[in-house]
C-alpha cells in the first residue's frame, strides 16, 4: 500500500443499469490495487451488481485487462459484459490488440471446436529488408499504433464478412500487435477454423488479413539507419465498410 489514488470507473449495458450510473470517480487507499480488488470493492458498494461484476470483462485505458492487472492514478477502468451478439461456443471469435507476443498455440486451441478438422493461420512478421517503394531499404524496428475502440469494432466487422461468405467457418481470430516490434517479431495473425480444409478456412484467413489492412485503423512506422517513415495505404472506405 503506497497511498491513495483516484480512478474513473465506467459501466456498460446491464452493469450500468444495476449500478445506476455510467461513470464513477473512486478514491482508493491502495495504489497497488488490482482489477480483482476493484471488483471486490465495487461488489461491496453495490451488492446488487456483485454477480454481474464477477463475470464482467474489464479494461484499463481502453485495453482488455485481467484480474491480476494493476492500474495507475488517473486510470479509466471499464467493466462490461461480452459484446452483444458474441459468438456461441461452437463459433468462437477473438479480437485483440496486444503489446506482447502472440501465442499461436493458444489461439489455435481457442478457435478449435469439437467439429474442427482444419485451422488455417496467417502470421505476419517484421521483415528486415524491403524492396517496395515507400519503405526503407533496411528496417531496424517498427512502431505500431491503433485507434483501439474502432480497431476492435472493425475486426468484428471483418469476422462478420467472413461468416457471410464462408458459412462453414467456425472459429475466427484477428490479432494485431501494437507498440515497439523488432525484426523477426510476429506482428499480426488471422486464423480461421472449419470442419475440413475445403470448407473455406484458407480463403477466409486470406480475406481476413486483406480486409484488416483495408479497414482496421492500425498504422506502422518503419525505423532504419537511414531514417523513419509512416507507411500509409491508399484504400478509401465505402459505405459498405461502415456499420
Amino acid at each position: 500500500m503506497k497511498g491513495a489514488m483516484r480512478i474513473t470507473v465506467l459501466f456498460f449495458a446491464t452493469l450500468r443499469d444495476v449500478v445506476g450510473a455510467r461513470a464513477l470517480t473512486l478514491e482508493l487507499t491502495d495504489s497497488d490495487a488490482t482489477i480483482a480488488q476493484l471488483r471486490r470493492e465495487l461488489s461491496a458498494r453495490y451488492p446488487a451488481a456483485a454477480d454481474n461484476l464477477t463475470v464482467a470483462l474489464a479494461a484499463i485505458d481502453e485495453e482488455f485487462a485481467f484480474d491480476h492487472d494493476s492500474f495507475a492514478d488517473g486510470a479509466e477502468v471499464a467493466f462490461f459484459p461480452p459484446v452483444s451478439g458474441g459468438a456461441p461456443a461452437d463459433r468462437p471469435e477473438i479480437f485483440r490488440l496486444p503489446t506482447e507476443a502472440i501465442d499461436h498455440d493458444e489461439i489455435i486451441a481457442a478457435i478449435t471446436t469439437r467439429r474442427t478438422g482444419a485451422v488455417c493461420v496467417f502470421s505476419g512478421m517484421v521483415r528486415g529488408i524491403t524492396a517496395k517503394d515507400g519503405h526503407l531499404p533496411e528496417t531496424q524496428y517498427l512502431e505500431y499504433e491503433a485507434y483501439k475502440p474502432m480497431a476492435l469494432a472493425k475486426m468484428k466487422h471483418v469476422a462478420d464478412e467472413i461468416r457471410a461468405r464462408w458459412d462453414k467457418v467456425e472459429g475466427i481470430a484477428i490479432i494485431q500487435r501494437i507498440g515497439h516490434l523488432q525484426v523477426g517479431d510476429n506482428t499480426v495473425l488471422c486464423a480461421c477454423s472449419a470442419p475440413h480444409r475445403d470448407d473455406g478456412c484458407f480463403e477466409a484467413a486470406r480475406y481476413g488479413i486483406d480486409r484488416l489492412k483495408e479497414i482496421v485503423p492500425v498504422w506502422k512506422k518503419e525505423v532504419g539507419q537511414t531514417g523513419e517513415t509512416w507507411i500509409e495505404g491508399d484504400y478509401q472506405p465505402t459505405s459498405s465498410d461502415a456499420r
